[in-house]
């Protein structure tokens, strides 16, 4: 059996981690990421062994799993894609600080049992030589040597890991406290030792080069102190699943059965270079050696890095693989490409949503990152997802190393790159486009409308602990229970307002006339899909054409959707195009001119065009080139004096040519970045339309083809079709583009719903 496994963790009582570091928690997380396997953590803490003893019953040989009352509420947290068995190893980590041969020594190792019962009784050795109840990671002034002859003299089946070994601070390894070998940790107990943690900040290819560590498995873990940091490194087995089986493959190395370790990329570890946090140093081991290990802005001595301890005990050069070695993969946590790709933090809601819609629509965080193919990203609108991937997967990265505890920082694209590449035109590249994507949202939606009858009582939603969300922050763990009531999403529509909310097919298209409730029908549409569903309300847009209309549609989807739930964004087109031209163009600040501004705009084109004076080129007049055959033009005498100045101007005189009154009045708003608050309103001429020829079209209709169909008012007719034109201020190539991609929404079959 194929299965991921991550055992190095603690609980909520180890100190700087994470109140909601539960084994529900832990549960949860575990699926998120699609591990299998994961360790307790902290078992010789009484109170979390306790909790251990109380919530988890026994599974396969030496695992364990959560009652399956409790395993059922959390597993209501879980995504379908995402939902697999986990299962749990006792694992503890022993901080040992003691002195050996005239040096203090500080090495951190991690505790593994099979049963409850050994678990006892080796935390009862432990309490007599040390406090073991104020730090689910006991500090003891206990020989590691000694602590191994115990956890052997405990039970014949546990074993002890070196934790992190290359930590400068506290590991066996370590440059400030550690030992220069095995051996010379834990002497004559030194073959029990079969395998070893290589920490956030090392890879297999460092650990190849010291001679001292062949034969010994290299294994690799998260040190998790929160469920989302849960996986950040792992292992890879392919045996039964149970606890003498990773033993076995642990001890032996057997690649079949050990196929290797998923890691950081070693410089992101916080201890890779040396230097100097405070002080603002970094340097690479080269230039520590130069400067004696001395800081050279306080002084004092440099923390010498992961990197640089490995330089002073390798015995071969770089590239080197040892006899027996296991394969790697070195991935980059999700949240950090998400956050990377939109250029925001790991913990902000932007992340978290779009983390969350992944693993809904692709499964666990693991397969995303490790089988994914990039074209199958396609469906989840972020354009640069796919090629991050592949970034990672070719470690076609930079990176900002860490040091002295700071986390090195990840950097896929360049600025440049990302300007370039992921632009706000993704927003229209809807799925609905495709028919095979379409029938796979019809396959899920059908689904989901199957397995909710009418009657489905409401879900009373209890508060009962936190868990860390899906990117990073802390959210609250719902737990549901049935209680009798109507179901508030279908109770107050009539039949065909509930056949329009449970629509199953492609697009949809609601015809009524006011008063039939088509706000109320489309917000509870809205509304079921993100709840039953599962569609991601970040990436759920609904426009609507009044303020007014917007703020009632946010209040209702705030009233019907659970509280935890983000509210998807509900705008006026006005202000969806407005955010648009704000996107793709660098977060420029436009700003929105009314009819009176625009009739003095006007008025100065008419004025500067009777006069022959100078015109530019730009994007507007590269429109008109393009579209616009020769026309005569007789300029309405609606301008001859400004709007606001109420000055006179001379009537200006008939003229031939490209509209150049029309590339001047454009030219103008670029340069001003003016935007009609109509939008509508690139019809330069719409106020006096009736003295403009009848032969004449207006002049924006060409540099669009976008229709949006208003409602059908009272007298039964559609509204005249609002225009919406973003070609005054986008380049050419950068509208063609989007355009296409609203046309390919704009030109799929509708299926009409009549109320």
């Amino acid at each position: 059996m194929n299965f991921i496994a991550d055992f190095h963790m603690h609980s909520k009582f180890s100190r700087a981690t994470a109140r909601n570091l539960d084994l529900e928690n832990l549960h949860i997380a575990a699926q998120l990421k699609g591990i299998t396997v994961i360790g307790t953590g902290d078992f010789t803490h009484p109170e979390w062994f306790a909790e251990i003893s109380e919530k988890l019953v026994p599974a396969e040989a030496g695992l364990f799993q959560l009652k399956d009352d409790i395993a059922r509420i959390c597993d209501q947290q879980v995504p379908g894609a995402c939902r697999q068995k986990v299962r749990f190893v006792l694992t503890t980590e022993i901080s040992n600080i003691y002195k050996k041969d005239g040096k203090t020594r500080k090495n951190h190792n991690l505790v593994f049992v099979p049963d409850l019962e050994t678990a006892r009784k080796f935390s009862a050795t432990l309490d007599k030589i040390g406090n073991i109840r104020s730090d689910g990671r006991p500090i003891l002034g206990l020989d590691a040597r000694d602590l191994l002859e115990i956890v052997l003299d405990t039970g014949n089946q546990g074993f002890l890991v070196p934790a992190h070994i290359w930590t400068p601070w506290f590991s066996l390894l370590g440059s400030k406290s550690g030992f220069d070998s095995i051996e010379a940790c834990f002497e004559d107990l030194t073959p029990h030792i079969f395998a070893v943690e290589t920490g956030l900040s090392s890879d297999p290819p460092m650990n190849w080069r010291v001679s001292g560590l062949d034969g010994l498995t290299l294994i690799s873990n998260s040190d998790a102190h929160s469920p989302p940091k849960l996986g950040r490194e792992a292992n890879l087995f392919d045996t039964e699943l149970s606890y003498f089986a990773i033993r076995s493959a642990l001890k032996t190395g057997d690649p079949d059965s050990f196929r290797g370790t998923i890691e950081f990329f070693p410089e992101e570890g916080k201890y890779h270079l040396d230097g100097h946090r405070k002080c603002n140093v970094r340097l690479w081991p080269l230039d520590t050696i130069k400067k004696n290990g001395i800081c050279p802005v306080c002084g004092k001595s440099l923390t010498c890095g992961v990197l640089y301890r490995v330089e002073e005990l390798a015995d071969r050069p770089e590239g080197t693989r040892p006899p027996n070695y296991h394969s790697y993969h070195n991935l980059v946590p999700l949240v950090e490409i998400l956050a990377e790709i939109f250029n925001v933090g790991t913990g902000t809601k932007r992340v978290s949503t779009n983390y969350k819609a992944l693993l809904e629509r692709y499964g666990s965080e693991f397969f995303i990152l490790r089988h994914l193919k990039p074209d199958d990203l396609l469906l989840a609108g972020i354009p640069l997802l796919g090629e991050a991937l592949e970034r990672v997967r070719q470690n076609k990265i930079e990176i900002s190393p860490g040091y002295d505890g700071e986390f090195g920082r990840i950097k896929i694209f360049k600025p440049s790159e990302r300007k370039e590449m992921n632009g706000q035109p993704s927003l229209f590249a809807a799925p609905a486009a495709d028919p095979v994507k379409n029938e796979r949202l019809n396959q899920k939606l059908s689904k989901a409308k199957r397995s909710l009858p009418e009657d489905r009582p409401v879900l009373d939603t209890i508060v009962d602990r936190k868990i860390g969300d899906y990117g990073g922050s802390e959210e609250l763990v719902k737990i549901e229970t049935a209680v009798s009531g109507p179901d508030p999403l279908m109770s107050r529509l009539n039949r065909q307002q509930r056949r329009a909310v449970e629509h199953t097919g492609g697009p949809l298209m609601i015809i009524a006339g006011p008063g039939t409730g088509k706000t109320r029908t489309l917000t509870h549409r809205i509304a079921y899909l993100i709840s039953r569903a599962h569609v991601d309300p970040g990436n759920t847009l609904a426009v609507t054409f009044t303020n007014k209309a917007a703020q009632e549609m946010r209040r209702r989807l705030h009233d019907l959707l659970d509280r935890s739930t983000p509210l998807p964004t509900a705008v006026t087109f006005h202000a969806l195009c407005l955010q648009i031209l704000k996107d793709i163009n660098d977060g420029e600040v436009f700003t929105v001119i009314d009819d009176t501004d625009r009739k003095e705009l006007m008025a100065k084109a008419l004025w500067q065009s009777s006069r022959g004076l100078p015109c530019h080129s730009g994007p507007a007049n590269c429109l008109i080139r393009y579209h616009m055959p020769n026309r005569t033009y007789n300029p309405p005498t609606h301008f001859s004096k400004t709007a606001l100045t109420g000055k006179r101007l001379h009537p200006p005189p008939p003229f031939t040519g490209r509209i150049s009154i029309y590339w001047r009045f454009k030219n103008s708003m670029i340069t001003k970045t003016l935007f009609f608050k109509s939008f509508v309103g690139l019809n330069p001429m719409k106020a006096s339309e009736k003295n403009i020829n009848s032969n004449t079209e207006p002049f924006w209709w060409m540099s669009t083809r976008i229709s949006i169909l208003g409602n059908i008012g009272s007298s039964g007719r559609f509204r005249r079709p609002e225009r919406i034109c973003l070609s005054s201020v986008i380049p050419i190539r950068r509208f063609t583009d989007l355009e296409d991609r609203m046309l390919n929404i704009l030109n799929v079959s509708l299926r009409t719903t009549p109320m």
